[in-house]
């Protein structure tokens, strides 16, 4: 990796002093982030298999345009919210950050850890809800950015990386419809295995790696 400046350093140092937190029902950590999703159909059905033969698929497919999975996890708990979107604007943020911190009614704050994406601030929330409920549900969060070109610090790239693998696959998703109930489908089994994310790196490790010592603001 190229030389950190500072900027990089505070704020990788934020996400990973977050991490290092032990659980506390109070302050959930949630990570969020976003996927687009090509839509496929297929033109002629899928062939079925026959004693000792693989079903097979025709190689020609119709595009049918792209959608978004918003990809949001609880690490320590194993809660998961992903959710497919038509697509991943301003208004879609919004709704998907209200619906995460409406399951935190007793929180005094609900971490959020995302990148700094145009739509990833109180704007989109006010534009979406008013002045008032965009306050209200923005002062509900603590939010730590992911420095400039450090989304891999973004624990929900792991969550979106299990979902392309385990959901998604190969398979073709013709549209929205089926995205969103195959995306529901598996996030009730992961909720139901309660599956967490077992995350290793930190600051220790950071200034080790990165050769830079902890500042005086660093905790």
């Amino acid at each position: 990796m190229a030389d950190l400046d500072k900027e990089y350093i505070r704020k990788m140092e934020d996400v990973l002093a977050v991490y290092e937190k032990p659980y506390n029902a109070a302050e959930p950590v949630v990570c969020l982030d976003e996927k687009p999703v090509s839509l496929h159909a297929d033109v002629r059905p899928p062939i079925p298999a026959k004693p000792g033969r693989p079903a097979r698929r025709d190689n020609e497919y119709e595009r049918r345009g792209t959608a978004n999975v918003f990809g949001a996890v609880e690490p320590l708990t194993g809660r998961h919210f992903t959710t497919a979107t038509p697509n991943r604007s301003a208004a879609e943020f919004a709704c998907m950050v209200e619906h995460i911190v409406e399951q935190y009614p007793s929180a005094q704050t609900v971490h959020l850890v995302m990148d700094n994406l145009n739509i990833h601030f109180r704007k989109s929330l006010v534009g979406q809800f008013g002045e008032q409920k965009g306050k209200d549900i923005w002062d509900r969060l603590t939010v730590h950015y992911t420095p400039l070109h450090g989304s891999w610090l973004n624990q929900a790239e792991i969550e979106l990386s299990m979902f392309s693998r385990q959901c998604l696959g190969k398979r073709r998703i013709a549209d929205l419809g089926m995205l969103k109930r195959e995306t529901k489908a598996w996030k009730r089994q992961r909720n139901r295995q309660q599956t967490k994310i077992n995350w290793k790196f930190t600051r220790k490790k950071a200034r080790k790696l990165f050769k830079y010592k902890k500042s005086r603001s660093c905790g």
